[in-house]
C-alpha cells in the first residue's frame, strides 16, 4: 500500500504561480506512474499530468500544457506540480495518485485546495 500527502495548495491571483507538493510513503518500489488530477465543485475529476516514478516522460493535459510542469525527487519520495499562469478555471481541489503494481490508479491522496481569482 502506498500513501499520499499532497500539500503547497492556497489562495493566489490569477498569472500567479503555486507549486505542489506529494509526499509519498509505503510501499513507494511498487510505483510505476504518478498523475495529478483535478476536481472542481460540481463537476468530474480531471486529468491533468502524470509521470514515470523512474524516467520522466511526462505527460500533460491540454488546458495546462505549457503552464504546468510535473517533476519528482526521487530520493525525497515526493512528486511536484509546478503551475504558472494560473487562471480562475484552475481553481479545484487537486489530488496526486499512483499507480503501484496494478494498471490503474488505486492509491490517492486527500488533495489541497487551489483557488484563483480574477
Amino acid at each position: 500500500q502506498v500513501q499520499l500527502v499532497e500539500s503547497g495548495g492556497g489562495l493566489v491571483q490569477a498569472g500567479g504561480s503555486l507549486r505542489l507538493s506529494c509526499a509519498a510513503s509505503g510501499r513507494t518500489f511498487t510505483i510505476n506512474l504518478m498523475g495529478w488530477f483535478r476536481q472542481a465543485p460540481g463537476k468530474a475529476r480531471e486529468f491533468v499530468g502524470s509521470i514515470t516514478w523512474s524516467g520522466g516522460s511526462p505527460v500533460y493535459a491540454d488546458p495546462v500544457k505549457g503552464r504546468f510542469t510535473i517533476f519528482r525527487d526521487n530520493a525525497k519520495n515526493t512528486l511536484y506540480l509546478q503551475m504558472n499562469s494560473l487562471k480562475p478555471e484552475d481553481t479545484a481541489v487537486y489530488y496526486c495518485a499512483a499507480r503501484a503494481g496494478v494498471n490503474r490508479y488505486d492509491n490517492w491522496g486527500q488533495g489541497t485546495q487551489v483557488t484563483v481569482s480574477s
